[in-house]
């Protein structure tokens, strides 16, 4: 990196946790902490849900799901616009109208402590595990980028993140999700921008996307009914539609968000605007990976993104074998370019049969490389889909473009992260703490609020520090969503629309439906998308009958 790259990447970073700590500094109770005051308008709310959503992990993560895999995962998202809608009818209001804190404060009200506690640990579980995660993510990249090493760079990231959170509270969070999110946009715009710049003259941005899609990157919808294909139709408008619903409706780093807002309308507001903003958003970032592959028609790509990986390799007794491949790679690629630049490529038939000979020939040479790797080297990951998109900066962006788009990294990992820490807090304070400590004064729950987002922080980065990279990131973490959400949603789908059931009936089928769950997952009988469906119909369907049980029993 240039001097240029760490004065913008320092800078810009610098200026959004000093502001963000510096204009929040003072809270004289846990409403001002925890909500903001509610004072957020309805547009810093929806840019605050969508800089929670859109982790580092969305930014490094998307766009190698579309160089590897196409624009298919797009289908993830059908289901949110229906689910912001729903939460916008029967969520908010009741939030609002009960003034509530955390999402869980409800499921006392509405049935008891023991469901309130346990859907608070599941969350508290969950998106511990998340904010890890999240962390872990930019810190393997820029550890790549800066040489430095990973636990080193946790430690940097996790406490940027702490420090503006723990003194600025959930309004520090809103603040400084408000610049991320401009820096975000920006470095995505000026990275499309340069990969249409950097492609051959002769190649416009039409016959770019009939590249793409001879290479099959642009198939949007796959209508094939599989329970066992992670992105089609159907599990996005099924299974989407309960993940995000729970996402948004009862996980509180989303809760919190809108939970600030000035008013129920607000609020409201803030999520459609989310709804209607979120498709066209991961759209673009798919597209964005799309044009990356196509660029890297004309450019020789690495055999492998990660450069260390590519290190360890050449350092291994399979250091020839490796050279063989990147030559043979090499050669391919060129005689794929040289077929894509010929004037007939989209009109001759042969030529094109040719073409997709050697792009499965390139794959199968991606896929070797990657097992040599593995079967040569110990503690390095062979998935490269994450280091995709860095690639391509480090390599062909200018001096200072680079800084800026690390710094588009380190804020979608900085704006998650804080929400996530400050829901975590959120919850152990007033769910867990203040729950059994009513007896205090405005100011100590303050401070444990503090004194919690410290710890959740502390957690967040032990977790990352022994972290491995075991697939896709993105995946990994709706995985992690999924094994929980399904169960947490079905409790508020009891709570919300089947008011004779009472705390006891939907307590234990929350636990067998959470069993059931981990067991499925663990067996790999579905797609996880669908462990959301299973998890909400299944605790639904037991709670009914449970209740039925129970009260029969109590008659007699």
């Amino acid at each position: 990196m240039s001097h240029w790259d760490w004065i913008v990447l320092i800078g810009t970073i610098g200026f959004i946790v000093i502001y963000g700590s510096w204009k929040n500094r003072t809270h004289k109770n846990i409403k001002e902490y925890l909500r903001g005051d509610n004072k957020a308008a309805w547009w810093t709310v929806g840019l605050s849900v969508m800089a929670t959503q859109a982790s580092a992990i969305t930014f490094l993560s998307t766009p190698g799901q579309a160089f590897h895999d196409g624009m298919g995962f797009i289908q993830f998202y059908f289901g949110l616009p229906l689910a912001m809608v729903v939460i916008c009818l029967f969520f908010i209001p009741v939030y609002h109208k009960l003034n509530v804190y955390t999402a869980y404060e409800f499921l006392e009200q509405r049935f008891d402590l023991k469901t309130r506690t346990l859907t608070a640990m599941l969350f508290l579980i969950q998106r511990g595990l998340a904010a890890g995660i999240t962390i872990y993510a930019p810190s393997i990249i820029l550890s790549v980028v800066l040489g430095w090493p990973l636990k080193v760079l946790v430690i940097i990231i996790g406490l940027l993140v702490v420090i503006y959170t723990l003194i600025g509270g959930t309004s520090a969070v809103n603040v400084t999700q408000k610049q991320q999110m401009f820096i975000i946009f920006l470095g995505l715009f000026l990275t499309f921008y340069y990969v249409l710049q950097g492609l051959p003259e002769t190649i416009n941005f039409d016959k770019a996307l009939r590249i793409a899609s001879k290479s099959d990157k642009l198939n949007l919808l796959n209508f094939n009914f599989n329970l066992s294909d992670r992105y089609s139709l159907w599990s996005g408008l099924t299974g989407g539609f309960f993940l995000a619903l729970s996402y948004f409706g009862t996980d509180q780093s989303q809760v919190q968000r809108y939970l600030s807002g000035k008013s129920i309308r607000e609020s409201q507001l803030g999520l459609i605007m989310n709804g209607f903003l979120k498709i066209p958003m991961q759209f673009f970032i798919l597209l964005l990976g799309v044009m990356v592959f196509v660029f890297y028609q004309f450019q020789i790509a690495p055999l492998h993104f990660n450069t260390k990986a590519q290190q360890a390799i050449l350092n291994s007794t399979a250091a020839e074998e490796f050279q063989e491949l990147e030559a043979a790679n090499r050669t391919t690629q060129l005689e794929l370019k040289e077929l894509l630049l010929s004037p007939d490529f989209f009109e001759n038939h042969t030529k094109y049969d040719h073409y997709k000979t050697l792009e499965y020939q390139e794959k199968t040479q991606r896929l070797e490389a990657k097992k040599l790797i593995a079967e040569h080297t110990q503690g390095i990951e062979t998935n490269d889909k994450d280091y995709v998109l860095i690639s391509y900066i480090l390599t062909h962006l200018p001096k200072g473009l680079i800084g800026l788009l690390l710094a588009v990294i380190l804020s979608a990992a900085m704006s998650s992260s804080a929400s996530e820490i400050n829901a975590l807090a959120a919850t152990t304070t007033v769910d867990l703490y203040q729950r059994h400590n009513s007896d205090k004064e405005a100011h100590h729950y303050v401070n444990a609020s503090k004194i919690f987002t410290l710890v959740w922080g502390l957690v967040a980065i032990l977790f990352a520090s022994i972290s491995n990279l075991f697939e896709n990131l993105i995946q990994l973490i709706n995985i992690i969503g999924s094994i929980f959400y399904g169960t947490i949603l079905g409790v508020f789908l009891v709570a919300f629309f089947l008011k004779n059931i009472i705390g006891k009936a939907v307590f234990w089928a929350a636990l067998i439906t959470e069993l059931l769950v981990v067991l499925i997952f663990s067996f790999d009988l579905v797609s996880f998308l669908w462990l959301n469906v299973i998890g909400a119909s299944t605790t639904v369907l037991v709670s009914i009958l449970l209740n039925t049980l129970f009260k029969k029993k109590k008659k007699e």
